[in-house]
């Protein structure tokens, strides 16, 4: 193993919640074994990434309902190629050499899974995309 990959392994998070079985398919085992782990690891810089995402597109969402918060979430990760396309960087820029060339065999399914897992991980920290307060001067 070269160094890039020893050091991107040992700084991922360890999940005990992933289970590997042999029945599962290659593309679950994989999904489990390094796409959670990484989405896993870049968590607050997809928060900070969605946060800037919402200002750079006028700051609608914090006007919108609860429910169409979650459909905004929602269209901007399936939609919105640009911002989709640098989620997915974020994810595969963390990837080892291997674990790329396994991606690329089937990474249309991998890129669905890659991003419900991502679409999941906002939609469920959903809270931390209230507008934030300012003080004013008095």
């Amino acid at each position: 193993m070269n160094s890039r990959e020893i050091n991107l392994k040992s700084i991922r998070p360890e999940l005990s919640s992933a289970l590997i079985k042999d029945n599962m398919s290659s593309d679950e085992k994989f999904q489990n074994l390094v796409l959670r782990p990484i989405i896993k690891l870049q968590h607050d810089l997809l928060i900070a990434v969605f946060r800037n995402y919402i200002v750079k597109h006028k700051s609608v969402f914090y006007d919108l309902t609860l429910d169409k918060r979650i459909d905004y979430i929602e269209n901007a990760i399936h939609k919105d190629m640009k911002f989709r396309n640098s989620l997915k960087g974020m994810v595969i820029g963390m990837f080892t050499v291997e674990e790329y060339e396994m991606y690329i065999q089937n990474s249309s399914a991998l890129n669905k899974r890659m991003m419900n897992i991502v679409k999941e991980r906002l939609l469920s920290h959903i809270q931390l995309f209230e507008k934030p307060e300012y003080l004013t001067a008095i």
